[in-house]
């Protein structure tokens, strides 16, 4: 399940990317003084009092303005006003309430979310700092200074306490994101596993504009399918529709448990493909690669070991794919799909037992001697799995430095020679430990 969606709003220039980056831990938004500079949105996964959630950093909202950069600026904050769970409202308790303050609160009290007002630049608290944002009606204001980290735990405790309020129903349904390049056969493939006409199929690129959520039930299995526009490379991404529609479609991945990600045989995997492959892949999503169209395909009985074997040299980077090929039109390997969903989704929330988990290192080791370097030799003390969806792996060690990357990817192999991880990624973290 997809973490909660915190996004940072507000007008431009009242320090949402400052929270966002103090949050975060790390620099990734950029943060000058003047407005405008954060243009689309920015993620990050982040943990407060043992509760997981993504931020969204925004570009500041100009409610009035025509200029064709605050437009889409405005429609990028809109897509995380969209898809958020909880809204945190940021103002300038220096500068002071703003007619573009009451604009975006105005927005704001349409979207039926839980909004936090936050008064940011409150380097030391005072009534008379806060009482005016009282008239924006978004209840009690929360001062902090981002800048200092003054306020910011308050902030984040009020953030975690509306995790999972409002949620009267469970949705125990396994998410699965449908994308690819736009024509590569996405929803003709949803159209054949729903088993009805849900989304328009034609030969015309594009035809899908935003992410299309349907529920459905299979073998006793509930499932949320989610159909997305096509994913076309940046430079040709020149419609403001289809910009925000393939937004979408990131969001799609971000909150899905299984991808599907549709590859059109005829044309093979392309730079396009990889590139939306990847992304999956640096989201840590269990995949399938469905190579579709396969019955336009002239075949001889080597053809999908031909196949199979380009697959393997273009995504090196990610050899634990698992591929199928399909006919969405015909119905060929479809009735497979699902049940290959729910392994792949299986293998994505294996958990190994401790004990066996490091008899597998330890025989590692033994079998492959760890890199050494200015006559200090790395030494793994100790593993553990820390959490699933994907499977994450700590390695205490004497040292951080030590571990090259090619042993970490050594270990890798091992784990996946030794556990079914097939088409899921997993990741290993390393941890200092003093020698014993």
């Amino acid at each position: 399940m997809a973490n909660p969606l915190v996004a940072i709003v507000g007008r431009p220039n009242v320090g949402k990317s400052t929270f966002f980056n103090k949050v975060a831990g790390r620099k990734i938004s950029i943060t000058e003084d003047r407005p405008g500079v954060t243009r689309d949105r920015l993620y990050v996964d982040a943990e407060w009092r043992g509760k997981s959630f993504t931020m969204v950093d925004t570009g500041g909202i100009e409610m009035r303005s025509e200029d064709i950069m605050w437009r889409e600026i405005k429609n990028q904050a809109e897509i995380a006003i969209e898809t958020a769970q909880i809204i945190l409202f940021f103002v300038d308790g220096k500068e002071g309430l703003t007619s573009s303050d009451y604009d975006v609160a105005d927005r704001l009290r349409r979207c039926k979310k839980p909004v936090i007002l936050v008064v940011n630049k409150v380097d030391e608290y005072s009534e008379d700092k806060i009482f005016e944002f009282y008239s924006l009606g978004l209840g009690e204001p929360y001062p902090i200074s981002a800048e200092h980290g003054t306020g910011i735990g308050d902030l984040l405790d009020e953030v975690v306490s509306w995790f999972g309020k409002g949620e009267n129903v469970e949705d125990d349904s396994l998410k699965i994101a449908v994308v690819g390049k736009p024509n590569a056969g996405k929803s003709s493939l949803v159209n054949k596993l729903l088993g009805f006409e849900r989304s328009i199929v034609t030969d015309m690129a594009g035809t899908t504009r935003d992410a299309i959520d349907t529920v459905f039930s299979y073998n006793g299995q509930n499932y949320t399918i989610i159909d997305t526009a096509g994913i076309r490379k940046k430079s040709r991404v020149d419609d403001n529709i289809e910009y925000y529609s393939v937004m979408r479609a990131f969001d799609a991945v971000r909150r899905a448990d299984v991808c599907l990600l549709v590859v059109d045989c005829t044309e093979g995997l392309t730079e396009q493909d990889t590139k939306i492959i990847g992304y999956v892949h640096e989201q840590g999503k269990p995949s399938l690669i469905v190579m579709n169209k396969w019955d336009l395909i002239e075949k001889d009985a080597n053809t999908i070991n031909k196949f199979q074997k380009q697959l393997e040299e273009d995504l090196k980077f990610m050899d634990y794919f698992k591929s199928v090929y399909i006919s969405a039109k015909t119905g060929l390997r479809t009735e497979k799909l699902l049940s290959l969903v729910n392994e792949v989704y299986a293998h994505a929330h294996n958990r190994i037992p401790t004990g066996m988990l490091n008899d597998v290192v330890a025989d590692a080791v033994r079998m492959g001697e760890p890199p050494s370097y200015n006559g200090r030799r790395l030494k793994i003390y100790y593993a553990s799995q820390v959490s699933v969806a994907p499977p994450t792996f700590v390695l205490f060690v004497n040292s951080n430095d030590l571990m090259h990357f090619s042993y970490e990817r050594y270990l890798e192999n091992i784990l996946r020679r030794n556990f079914d991880f097939s088409g899921t990624p997993i990741k290993i973290i390393t941890r200092e430990r003093s020698e014993q």
